[in-house]
């Protein structure tokens, strides 16, 4: 577009924007109010701004879609600054079986349903990776929203994020392949890339990490803001490029980074995330045509009961490894029942190739939201049956659990 028609733009994309965050910003304080995480609120505003709604900002804004892949980017690299490489291989050796539960528990649901819509084994196999990949993103927004970063249960919900995530990295270049017919030589390539790099990254992380400090400076702060974000959206990039998940390279950025400096790049990261974060959760309502919703809503609204119900299986069983409480168990599933970002990019994957009707989409899409908006409400919740659980009178033979 001529730098002209670009200006022309700007006064109609900065009021569009503005309103966005200033809706943003009033459901956030809502929620703070109410004690809630903001997330299901975003979610609805990016309904309320999308093409089918009063705004009308569209899905295809390359804008407001650029922030929102800023944002989940960033949510990612945050994630990964929480743990060490050290950290990551010893909880997934010892998360190792709850990893393969939850890949049984929650595909097959999404793999049974789509054969039975006939969708066949291709939209068997993308929309049992839709059920099956929790959301990072909102995972890590309601532990930071509820202050549950320090529960004993939280490390096992990380282990079981990171080993799915890691699932996603040959998933995604394999459904790439299925999708698009590419070759089985060019399938094999991306899919060894990708597995490639998850290994070079996470053996650095735990043998080399140290030389990587010695060019950062917690002094620096200004400076190590600059290098960390720009680090990890040049490797989301690169990684895009090669297709890998930008989102899993991001989170490998931040496995690279321990102790002060992850510390002083967590806090001056911390601000940012939050107003991109908020984009990203309205980006899903956006993209979504509510016209669409009504035909699917029926059977997504019981895949999504369905799969909630394994989530929490799946977070008993996590919580379980490290003996943790029935409320933790509980605050588990609840964190784990959101799906996200991995999933739209499932749907979208779809959407291009179009392999699949556009039902497949709209489902997804559906799927999503509902279970984005009842994750982060049912990990409110949980907290009042848990005061319940522990102030009840004991039985005898019983003890209160702490």
């Amino acid at each position: 577009m001529p730098a002209a028609g670009v200006a022309e733009g700007l006064p109609a994309l900065f009021l569009e924007f503005g309103l966005l965050l200033l809706g943003l910003g009033i459901l956030a304080r809502i929620a703070h109010v109410l004690s809630i995480s903001p997330v299901p609120l975003y979610l609805v505003a990016g309904l309320f701004f999308g093409e089918g709604g009063v705004v009308g900002i569209p899905a295809s804004d390359s804008f407001v879609s650029t922030i929102a892949e800023l944002g989940v980017v960033l949510l990612l690299l945050l994630l990964g600054l929480e743990y060490s490489g050290t950290e990551l291989v010893r909880t997934a050796q010892r998360q190792a079986r709850t990893g393969v539960a939850d890949l049984v528990l929650n595909a097959l649901p999404g793999v049974v349903l789509a054969l039975i819509l006939g969708w066949g084994w291709i939209g068997a196999l993308a929309l049992g990776g839709v059920t099956y990949i929790s959301s990072s993103g909102i995972v890590s927004q309601v532990m930071r929203d509820l202050r549950w970063r320090r529960n004993p249960e939280t490390a096992p919900v990380v282990s079981v994020l990171v080993i799915e995530d890691l699932v996603m990295a040959p998933y995604l270049p394999i459904l790439t392949v299925v999708l698009t017919g590419t070759g089985l030589v060019s399938g094999l390539i991306s899919v060894g890339t990708a597995l490639a790099v998850v290994a070079v990254v996470i053996v650095i992380a735990v043998k080399g990490s140290m030389r990587f400090h010695r060019l950062l400076s917690p002094r620096d702060p200004v400076g190590l803001l600059l290098i960390v974000f720009g680090a990890a959206i040049a490797a989301a990039g690169l990684a895009g490029l090669v297709d890998f998940s930008p989102a899993v390279a991001a989170f490998l950025v931040g496995l690279l980074l321990t102790g002060e400096v992850a510390e002083v790049a967590r806090r001056r990261l911390d601000p940012l995330r939050d107003v991109l974060a908020a984009v990203f959760f309205a980006y899903f309502g956006i993209v979504v045509d509510p016209g669409a919703l009504p035909a699917v809503l029926l059977p997504a609204a019981i895949l999504a009961i369905i799969t909630i119900a394994t989530k929490f299986l799946t977070g008993w069983i996590a919580a379980r490894t490290v003996r943790g409480t029935t409320i933790g168990a509980l605050r588990a599933g609840a964190l784990l029942s959101a799906r996200g970002e991995f999933s739209v990019v499932i749907a979208g994957l779809v959407a291009v190739s179009l392999v699949l009707p556009p039902e497949f989409q709209a489902f997804v899409a559906a799927y999503v939201l509902i279970t984005a908006s009842a994750g982060p409400l049912l990990a409110r919740f949980v907290e009042p049956l848990g005061w319940w659980w522990q102030q009840r009178p004991p039985r005898a033979g019983r003890t209160l659990e702490v």
